[in-house]
């Protein structure tokens, strides 16, 4: 039997799915199954369905502003379960706007949860920069040489450095420093950073990814190269 007999065979819906970028839905659960049943059916059922998913991203939400608790000390437990049910909510209306987008690669109820996760973390990150300046782009700044490298990879890394601040000095746009400059070197978050420039997360990491490429051609031309410190650094 020749190899090309045993391939698998693929539906049609699989293939349209790849066709779009998607991966392929897969045999889902009986759990998944009823989940989207009721929150694509009519009347009672789609309500009951939809109170019981607004329980799960509440608890959800909870569980990661206590995790995150430490992290905010100013704020009052009646806040942090406002931010709790003000991420469910907006979670919820995220997963019903994209059920079409559950493929079945986990259980309905742990793709679900992932949004209050997120949901949360955005809007705890955000208080966390509540009132404090947001800096764009220090009056000066420097990138230091990692420690404990013996002398000639320590002159190695150094001269990479000083090309690397020129680069970013000279060729990225200053919008492009901007937030190569807020995201990296003053760690703001991508998402304080977005509200700040009135801008979207997605925008954001267009123009670091751009900023970044500007970079590693730069550098390559030079006859250098970034290690993977540094690309975890810029």
């Amino acid at each position: 039997m020749s190899a090309t007999m045993l391939r698998p065979v693929r539906t049609m819906d699989e293939t349209a799915d790849r066709a779009l970028g998607q991966e392929p839905v897969r045999h889902l659960d009986e759990e998944s199954r009823a989940w989207l049943a009721g929150l694509r059916a009519d009347g009672p059922s789609r309500d009951e369905a939809i109170s019981r998913l607004h329980a799960l991203l509440l608890r959800a939400a909870r569980f990661e502003v206590s995790r995150r608790r430490a992290t905010l000390p100013h704020l009052r437990g009646s806040d942090l379960d406002d931010v709790a049910q003000m991420a469910a909510g907006d979670a919820l209306v995220s997963v019903l706007a994209r059920l079409d987008d559950f493929r079945g690669a986990s259980r309905f109820t742990t793709w679900a949860y992932k949004f209050a996760l997120l949901e949360t973390a955005v809007k705890l990150r955000k208080l966390a920069w509540q009132g404090r300046e947001v800096p764009l782009e220090p009056e000066s700044w420097e990138l230091v040489p990692s420690p404990g490298h013996e002398p000639a990879a320590e002159a190695e890394q150094a001269e990479l450095l000083h090309t690397l601040r020129h680069a970013i000095d000279e060729l990225l746009t200053p919008h492009q420093r901007h937030v190569l400059v807020a995201l990296a070197v003053n760690g703001i978050p991508i998402d304080v950073l977005a509200d700040k420039l009135e801008t979207t997360r997605g925008a954001l990491y267009k123009t670091l990814h751009d900023a970044r490429q500007k970079l590693r051609r730069y550098l390559e031309d030079c006859g250098l190269s970034l290690e993977s410190w540094l690309e975890e650094t810029i």
